[in-house]
């Protein structure tokens, strides 16, 4: 250190000048960067409008294949549906990567941008009623100040909305004027909106005043759009269907640009509520399968979940959860996704979470809470009276009950009756009465449970069922110590639920970006749920608002915070 300071000049007009050579040094290193990053960005936005067009070329060869020669079984109609599915997730994708190639470019002078290619797109249908939105226009030149204005034109912009399955054309209208002084043109500026390009051509109205009328998706029509798909499970094509029955036909290619923007536009607030859930003092995790189309076959991918709720111990702070897409289960993606947490952590006993139980691990070890859900289902499945009396009366083969599995079902129900009463006290409150109620019990199950062990061989169900609890029992005997730990991991498997309902319906994920789009829309929407909020509502507020909000108040837009615009201003 100190022979690097001794090459230093004692000058200190020689200091600056050397100052100034190494900031120079750092600009032109930031703009060789960011150059390079725009060329990535723009390479992956061509890559990806590549692949996007390749899908719907495919897309529209099975259907034409279809109409001339006519279906040859139920399974051309599968493939049209995953070819659908396929199309829909490679456009979102195009829309995404070339937005932030936009982003890229923008930084630079020497990259020059993407924009990709569209299909045409049809105008509105003509039956739609409109409601004409004219913007108070400006009543003094905005080059000299002057209020000799006279009226030129106007720009129109149509906003297809959907209000509570009502469908109407809103056009708002930016009235032109010019300055009969200064011969300058004076207009109100154009409002935001998710889709910046547009959804129709261009029209003229009335052709020699008005300008371009670029088409729009309205903020309520986006967010029912990511509603239905991600919180209502029903994929694009499927909503194209019905949109067109009701008399307005949209494009997939058009719906799935709204899923891309959408997700785009989200991302900020989807970083808050991953940094909120994650500064937590307790999480409940819990993993499910997702079905992901593959070449040729379709794999299983997973999605995870992290969920913060306080209320069980009668914390104050608002519940949240946030989700995950992973190729695999393989352990690095916990790990990854936890890299950061220190703190309690209530799961299953997956493997992978291992090395997060670690007390050597950086940043802090993770205390690990077990799940008495968990381990009373392989006994329950031995113990399962009246599962048993519904097989008999059915005349099918009855289940082996096992007097060990009914006796310790027993003893893990009077565990569970006990938490009933105090679910929602205090942390303190809940291991007081988990003291003097809970540990006696817990005390008496683990010498059971080591007794009849002893009398099994390593290869019966219930001695795996066993040996599941004992070797975990500090993980399982924590809630005694600790009363913001819970017995179950209900709450997490609550926030799964709805992937398990949505594979009945869409089957798969069209891709890899597709999983990581879901996962994030179930971050939003299901923390909307968790917090009594309505998720439509709130994607609807929150993508009208979200473009002009000060960065420093996003927070004001996360669910539990959210109020809407009507409210806001009328407060």
């Amino acid at each position: 250190m100190d022979a690097a300071f001794s090459d230093l000049p004692d000058d200190i007009d020689a200091l600056k000048a050397a100052l100034t050579i190494e900031r120079a040094k750092m600009r032109e290193v930031t703009a060789e960067r960011d150059v390079g990053a725009a060329e990535l960005a723009v390479a992956r936005a061509k890559a990806s409008a590549d692949l996007a067009m390749i899908a719907h070329q495919k897309l529209r060869i099975a259907k034409l294949e279809r109409q001339l020669y006519g279906p040859r079984s139920e399974r051309s109609s599968l493939l049209i549906d995953q070819l659908a599915l396929q199309f829909e997730e490679l456009e979102a994708s195009a829309t995404e990567d070339e937005l932030a190639a936009e982003i890229a470019v923008a930084k630079v002078t020497t990259v020059t941008g993407f924009k990709r290619q569209r299909p045409e797109r049809n105008t509105f249908p003509e039956h739609l009623p409109r409601e004409r939105v004219v913007i108070e226009p400006p009543t003094a030149c905005d080059c000299c100040g002057g209020n000799r204005l006279r009226k030129l034109g106007e720009d129109v912009t149509k906003t297809l909305e959907s209000i509570p399955r009502q469908w109407k054309v809103i056009e708002t209208v930016r009235e032109k004027f010019t300055c009969r002084d200064r011969e300058k043109i004076s207009q109100a500026p154009a409002p935001f909106h998710v889709i910046a390009r547009g959804w129709a051509k261009l029209a003229k109205v009335p052709p020699a005043l008005a300008g371009g009328m670029p088409a729009e998706g309205g903020a309520n029509l986006l967010a029912m759009i990511l509603f239905e798909k991600f919180g209502q499970h029903q994929p694009l094509n499927r909503q194209a269907e019905r949109y067109a029955r009701e008399g307005v036909p949209i494009s997939l290619s058009t719906m799935a640009d709204a899923v891309g923007s959408g997700c785009k536009a989200l991302e900020p607030v989807l970083r808050l509520v991953e940094a909120y859930v994650m500064a937590a003092e307790r999480l409940r995790g819990d993993d499910t399968t997702v079905p992901v189309l593959a070449k040729g076959k379709t794999d299983t991918g997973r999605c995870w979940v992290y969920v913060k709720d306080d209320k069980p111990f009668g914390g104050s702070s608002p519940p949240a959860a946030m989700f995950y897409y992973s190729r695999d289960r393989k352990g690095e993606h916990p790990q990854m996704h936890l890299a950061k947490y220190v703190g309690l952590f209530q799961a299953d006993a997956f493997e992978g979470y291992r090395k997060l139980y670690l007390t050597d691990r950086s940043p802090g070890p993770i205390l690990e809470a077990g799940c008495w859900v968990h381990a009373r289902r392989p006994f329950f499945a031995m113990a399962d009276l009246e599962q048993n009396a519904r097989q008999q009366a059915a005349g099918k083969k009855a289940i082996v009950l096992s007097p060990i599995a009914i006796e310790v079902v027993r003893r893990i129900d009077a565990l569970f009756d006990i938490e009933r009463p105090i679910n929602g006290k205090s942390a303190e409150e809940r291991r007081m009465v988990r003291q003097e109620l809970s540990r006696p019990l817990v005390d008496d199950l683990r010498v059971y449970l080591r007794e009849q062990r002893a009398k099994l061989s390593s290869a019966h169900d219930l001695a795996k069922a066993i040996d599941y609890i004992l070797k975990r029992w500090p993980a399982f005997t924590l809630f005694l110590s600790n009363g913001r730990v819970c017995l179950s991991n209900n709450a997490a498997e609550r926030a799964l639920r709805g992937i398990a309902l949505g594979r009945k319906s869409w089957m798969f994920c069209g891709s890899d970006r597709g999983g990581q789009r879901a996962a994030a829309l179930y971050s939003l929407i299901v923390t909307c749920k968790m917090n009594d909020i309505d998720p439509q509502a709130w994607l609807a507020d929150v993508l009208a608002r979200i473009a002009t909000h000060p960065a420093h108040r996003l927070d004001e837009l996360l669910p539990w915070n959210w109020k809407p615009a009507t409210a806001s201003a009328a407060a």
